[in-house]
C-alpha cells in the first residue's frame, strides 16, 4: 500500500488547511491511520489518529480542539482539518497506516506517505 499526503501550503496564523492522505489500495479503508509532523529541530511528533471505523479519534494536546481527523468510508482517504493554525504548527506532515496498530508511536506504523509541507506565517 502506498500513501500520498497532500494539501499543505502557506497560510497565515489563524487560517485553515485540510490535508488528505490517499492510499493506493482499498485495504487502507480497514486500517487505523495516524498523522505525524516533523521539523528540523524536533523528532517526528504525533498529531492525531483515527480507528479503522472512524469512531475513535485521538489527538495530541497541542492540537486538540483545533484539528480534526476524519475518513471517508467510501474512499481510501483520511483527512486532517487544521483550524486556528499557529506558527508552531509549521512542519512537514506525514500520514501513516498499519493493518493492526492504532496509536501515537510512530515506529509501530509500517506504511508512510511522503510528507506535505505546512507553513504558518505570523
Amino acid at each position: 500500500v502506498q500513501l500520498q499526503a497532500s494539501g499543505g501550503g502557506l497560510v497565515q496564523s489563524g487560517g485553515s488547511l485540510t490535508l488528505s492522505c490517499i492510499a493506493s489500495e482499498d485495504t487502507f479503508k480497514s486500517w487505523p491511520v495516524g498523522w505525524f509532523r516533523q521539523t528540523p529541530e524536533k523528532e517526528r511528533e504525533f498529531v492525531a489518529s483515527i480507528s479503522w471505523s472512524g469512531r475513535s479519534t485521538y489527538y495530541a494536546d497541542s492540537v486538540k480542539g483545533r484539528f480534526a481527523i476524519s475518513r471517508d468510508s467510501a474512499k481510501p482517504t483520511v483527512y486532517l482539518q487544521m483550524n486556528s493554525l499557529k506558527p508552531e504548527d509549521t512542519a512537514i506532515y506525514y500520514c501513516a497506516a498499519d493493518p493492526v496498530y492504532e496509536g501515537d508511536y510512530a515506529p509501530h506504523y509500517n506504511y508512510w506517505g511522503k510528507g506535505t509541507q505546512v507553513t504558518v506565517s505570523s
